[in-house]
């Protein structure tokens, strides 16, 4: 099968399969999202749900969060991971956002970049979610996924690299929801462990499914 055929046969399953999908974060605005996506780095998206609610009635928007201290937002996020760089993250992102964009989150991925906590998989998350443009955020199961299905070379050894071979072969109106479905099928199908492969439609297609009964888990983290 060549790479073509692959891309083809995984979009094309995942088309049917997962025609609307979105992001599994809570929130209702666009700031509301940066700050979830924000906090669930090195976090699930479950524990994130559970914490802003809280935190959104109390800070909805960033005119109200630039004024409150790290430490008052703390005590909405204790439960999340790394809860103090991220109290001072969001209490710094909402500082800038309200002194230079007017309180609003930019689209430009540089502007972006530019606010404390906001990665590239963050600023790819802001532009493909809340701007549709077709940007491919990479995370470890995205990560994981790309390698285990042989949609990315073994040289792609870094996120940027997989983003990179993924926007290449991916049709610019599938690459927004090409990240929900890598991310999912990660989440939930094949899985850093032990990919459940007897469940998954792309076994046919999956050069690794022959390696799970072994508990091989193909495809190394990004660090």
């Amino acid at each position: 099968m060549t790479k073509k055929q692959r891309y083809e046969a995984v979009l094309s399953y995942f088309r049917h399969e997962m025609p609307t999908v979105d992001t599994e974060l809570e929130f209702g605005s666009i700031f509301q999202l940066l700050v979830a996506v924000v906090l669930s780095a090195q976090c699930t998206d479950k524990r994130i749900n559970q914490v802003t609610p809280e935190l959104f009635r109390r800070y909805p928007d960033a005119q109200a969060m630039a004024q409150a201290e790290a430490d008052e937002i703390l005590e909405y996020i204790k439960s999340v991971s790394y809860p103090n760089a991220k109290a001072t993250h969001l209490a710094q992102l909402a500082r800038i956002l309200v002194e230079r964009h007017q309180g609003e989150v930019p689209a430009d991925m540089n502007q972006l970049l530019d606010l404390p906590g906001v990665g590239r998989k963050t600023a790819n998350v802001i532009q493909a979610v809340a701007f549709g443009k077709s940007t491919m955020a990479v995370d470890t199961h995205v990560f994981r996924v790309s390698h285990r299905l042989a949609l990315v070379s073994a040289k792609a050894t870094t996120p940027l690299k997989v983003e990179q071979e993924l926007i290449k072969n991916i049709p610019a109106e599938d690459i927004p929801r090409a990240h929900h479905w890598l991310l999912l099928h990660g989440r939930y199908v094949c899985t850093s462990r032990r990919p459940h492969c007897e469940r998954c439609g792309l076994s046919g297609v999956c050069p690794s499914a022959s390696l799970s009964s072994s508990g091989d888990g193909s495809g190394s983290q990004p660090s």
